[in-house]
């Protein structure tokens, strides 16, 4: 864990997560994505199966009005075409006025210049929450040069002061995903050992995350409850219900049927007994 970073319990969180996916499925959140055309419709499936409804704007005009009305907004840099560049400065400034929780995910900046300038731009808006391996934690901090196109070549660990660091700086969550996700405000932190490694076996894995974690905020700020807290319970419903999701499929393509069908199946009550969220100092 990084210096000075406060472990939170494991029952506070599977309490938090329960109460927020009864909200959210109570009163499902308008949930703003504009993310990468690999995984568009996967995303808005996760989205719905957990019982969020997605829109998935992207146009320079109407962007910035949508993530004004929206519940939760990801952004999201897998693909950033010259509309999409535009539509995301935009939607963050919409986002901005109208209090609008927003999910800033970088994928695969470090090495490539124009997502990086992209990203390193709209950090600087203040998302509310940052998702990413730890590699592009690493780069968006300005420690490292990122990873092997999407794909991670640093542990979690190795990005946890990165993480705070941004977190304390922009005053945003940061969710480092990984085998064991670390999601921190820069005081307070959760590591969440949920999950499977069919995640990263299935384009939009990690990408889909981002877009649930927008949800659970955008729930959230409905409910009271702090930014932590909603970005901690998105990382570990998802991870729950990809561990379920595994333990009924052999291989990637069954995998991500099931966790469709999974998300769906899940319930509040079930989160307790199945959470592994670890603490204690580094």
């Amino acid at each position: 864990m990084a210096h000075g970073l406060r472990p939170d319990s494991d029952s506070t969180l599977a309490a938090s997560a329960a109460d927020l996916l009864g909200a959210l499925r109570a009163a499902p959140p308008l949930t703003h994505c504009i993310t990468n055309s690999v995984v568009t419709g996967f995303t808005a499936n996760v989205l719905l199966a957990l019982g969020a409804a997605p829109a998935m704007v992207d146009i320079v005009g109407e962007a910035r009005e949508f993530a004004g009305v929206a519940s939760g907004l990801l952004v999201n840099l897998g693909t950033p075409t010259p509309e999409q560049r535009a539509a995301s400065l935009e939607a963050a400034a919409g986002a901005a006025e109208a209090g609008t929780p927003w999910v800033l995910d970088p994928v695969a900046i470090g090495a490539l210049p124009v997502r990086t300038e992209l990203a390193r731009a709209l950090v600087q808006r203040r998302p509310t929450a940052v998702r990413g391996n730890a590699s592009e934690i690493l780069a968006l901090a300005g420690l490292g040069s990122g990873g092997r196109g999407v794909d991670a070549i640093d542990s979690t660990d190795a990005a946890a002061d990165a993480a705070a660091l941004i977190a304390r700086r922009h005053g945003s969550v940061v969710a480092v995903s990984g085998p064991v996700d670390l999601v921190t405000d820069g005081e307070r932190a959760y590591r969440i050992a949920n999950g499977t490694p069919l995640l990263t076996r299935v384009t939009g894995g990690g990408c889909a995350l981002g877009a649930v974690m927008a949800a659970f905020l955008g729930t959230a700020r409905t409910t009271g409850d702090g930014a932590l807290e909603a970005v901690a319970a998105a990382s570990l419903v998802y991870e729950i219900a990809a561990e379920r999701a595994a333990a009924h499929t052999s291989g990637p393509g069954g995998f991500a049927v099931a966790l469709l069908d999974a998300l769906d199946a899940l319930a509040p009550g079930d989160l307790p007994a199945a959470a592994q969220v670890e603490g204690g100092a580094r």
